[in-house]
């Protein structure tokens, strides 16, 4: 392993070979040039070893110039290792620990590295706040960087467009009108023309909001009744009155108004009322706002209604995009929308069928269940209705169902290839039929209940009569972890797609149209959606989506946060790479720099070698915290 200090004329070349990279393309020149003059290149010839356990404490940090290097656990370690490449550094853990390495690291083929010695870690660190981030928040700095470029190339779609991501605190404060229960309404109504206003708050001795009287509530509420102006507001007044904090954030009132059909949202700060927001206020630079699009299902009239408004969904996701939003919130507000959409269409349908939604609930499972849906998402539905004689009401349930899926599927919302839909006999029960169908796969399950149990287990009630769902929610939370062998077949089932990472460690990709090929949701999200189930079932955590489940599980565990957030963090990544390949392909425009898609019958096919440089590291560093989550549950169930 000769080894050299790079000289004088190297530097400048190394400076910019290195700004390539993260974190050092965010770094001073002169702090890159420090990272230079402190290190010392060495070359390693393939098979060479670099670093191994019983060489004691690693007393240098290892940047990547060129070639690869492959770390690997020994012989237990028969699962694949971990590639370094080009701009990679490592090992972070061990240097900044002062500890040997845990894994043996090999050169694949020439390979230069340039080498900084622990002490000159911990000065650059101290000088550069960049640096010291970036050591102590690896995954998690390339997943911001990635989201700023992807916001970046989407920004000519969204230029007028407010962040959802704002905290309402950040919203310029106006002194809201407001006055107590017992003020005549003559005298508020009077204040609310004078500042040419929408809204009155009512608020009790302490300045806490407890009610609202708005325009559109005057018609109906004063005006046709004819009431005496001399009333008092309190009595005319919406109650409860649903407000939030200044901690809340723009999605979060969004979310509110469209929820529950309101234009105004009190804002308190120490449960004190200090602003308003309104529906203008919160969407004045937008196109196209959640409350528009939710306001136009439920007017919805007729099919051709609701498949206008499916678009309108997806149009909505591509700009909230572009506004760098997270994908847990985007694919959060994508499942709402869905949600409003489908609970629309179940009652139009109902009314025109002449279906009682009082004697049953549509049921969401999978994805949408988890409320985790993306654009390019099938149906998991199913059904569950009230009778004494399930035989003899079942086939109108069944014709309804038909109707409604049916009908999804002409919005854009494909029918489900393994019939998991409500107009399937098996998907359309009575409360005590899916009762006993979910104990039979706890107790007794065959290799493809165990696969249905994937899907089903993620059940949340949609539409109609939701306490229906209830004692099924309840049941699965409960019993399913006192069942060990059924929580071990799981273990099995989700272990049977293993991360797609080679005995290098490199991406394991599949060859497709000669390009190499990786499916983000069956290798990749499905891993950390199918352990986070597995680990909520197991532990009896009550919650349905991957991310609370994920830091469920991590408290129950006992888990390090940064190692929690990690998991979190490179599932929400592997959505987000899903949402754009999906949206590239709906909406494909020939100056879009980013195009990491294969035109195939498969929405979620990435062209790992269209990847740019960033996202493709992070691709590798996300399948890494895949890895590990299937080798923690290969320990903890599959002992």
């Amino acid at each position: 392993m000769p080894s050299t200090t790079p000289s004088t004329s190297l530097v400048g070349n190394l400076r910019i070979e290195l700004m390539r990279h993260a974190p050092f393309a965010q770094m001073a020149s002169a702090q890159v040039d420090q990272f230079i003059a402190s290190s010392r290149q060495a070359y390693f010839a393939p098979d060479e070893v670099v670093l191994e356990p019983a060489m004691g404490p690693v007393r240098s940090l290892y940047l990547v110039r060129q070639g690869s290097i492959t770390g690997r656990r020994g012989i237990a370690e028969l699962s694949g290792g971990l590639q370094y490449e080009a701009g990679d550094l490592f090992p972070v853990g061990s240097v900044l620990g002062g500890r040997p390495v845990t894994s043996t690291y090999t050169a694949n083929e020439d390979t230069f590295c340039l080498l900084l010695p622990a002490d000159a870690v911990q000065r650059l660190a101290g000088q550069s706040p960049t640096f010291a981030d970036f050591l102590n928040r690896r995954a998690l700095h390339f997943f911001e960087l990635s989201r700023r470029a992807v916001s970046a190339s989407y920004a000519s779609e969204a230029l007028e467009q407010q962040s959802l991501e704002a905290r309402l605190a950040s919203l310029p404060r106006k002194q809201p009108l407001a006055c107590r229960a017992e003020t005549p309404l003559h005298q508020a109504l009077t204040q609310m023309h004078d500042r040419r206003v929408g809204s009155v708050l009512i608020v009790d001795e302490a300045d806490v909001p407890v009610g609202i009287l708005t325009r559109h509530d005057i018609l109906g509420r004063v005006t046709l009744p004819r009431l005496p102006l001399e009333s008092s507001i309190g009595s005319v007044m919406s109650q409860p009155l649903r407000w939030l904090t200044t901690d809340h954030t723009l999605q979060d009132a969004a979310l509110l108004m469209s929820r529950h059909g309101v234009r105004h949202v009190p804002v308190c700060e120490g449960g004190v009322l200090v602003n308003i927001v309104s529906e203008r206020d919160l969407f004045a630079l937008q196109r196209l706002s959640i409350k528009q699009v939710s306001t136009r299902i439920r007017a919805a009239q007729d099919l051709e209604d609701f498949k206008r408004c499916a678009a309108d969904i997806r149009r909505f996701a591509r700009t909230l995009l572009g506004q760098g939003v997270h994908a847990r919130q985007l694919t959060e507000l994508i499942s709402h929308l869905n949600d409003v959409l489908t609970e629309s269409l179940v009652a139009w349908l109902a009314g025109v069928e002449g279906m009682d939604m009082r004697r049953a609930c549509w049921l969401a499972f999978g994805s949408e269940g988890r409320s985790e849906q993306t654009i390019a998402t099938d149906q998991d539905n199913g059904l569950v209705f009230e009778s004494d004689d399930a035989e003899r009401d079942r086939p109108a349930w069944l014709r309804f169902a038909r109707r409604v899926n049916e009908a999804l599927d002409a919005c854009g919302y494909p029918l489900c290839k393994g019939n998991v839909m409500a107009s399937n006999p098996a998907c359309c029960l009575t409360a005590d039929e899916w009762m006993h169908r979910f104990s039979e796969w706890i107790e007794h399950g065959a290799p493809e209940d165990l696969l249905n149990a994937s899907i089903y287990f993620d059940l949340r009630p949609l539409a109609g009569q939701t306490a229906l769902a209830a004692p099924l929610r309840v049941m699965l939370v409960r019993r399913s972890a006192t069942v060990p062998r059924f929580i071990k077949q799981m273990a099995e089932n989700a272990l049977r797609s293993r991360a797609p990472l080679n005995w290098r460690g490199a991406i394991d990709t599949t060859e497709i149209d000669k390009r190499d090929c990786l499916d983000l949701k069956l290798r990749g999200t499905a891993i950390f959606v199918d352990t986070a189930r597995l680990y909520a079932l197991a532990r009896g955590i009550d919650a349905l989506s991957t991310r609370d489940r994920l830091a469920g599980m991590a408290t129950a565990l006992g888990i390090d946060a940064q190692e929690g957030e990690a998991w979190v963090t490179g599932f929400e990544f592997l959505q987000m790479l899903r949402l754009r390949v999906q949206l590239q392909r709906q909406a494909p425009s020939e100056t879009d720099s980013l195009r990491p898609v294969v035109q195939v019958d498969q929405p979620n096919v990435l062209d790992v070698g269209s990847l740019n440089e960033l996202d493709r590291r992070l691709l590798k560093e996300t399948l890494r915290v895949a890895k590990q989550l299937q080798q923690r549950m290969e320990l903890d169930y599959m002992r």
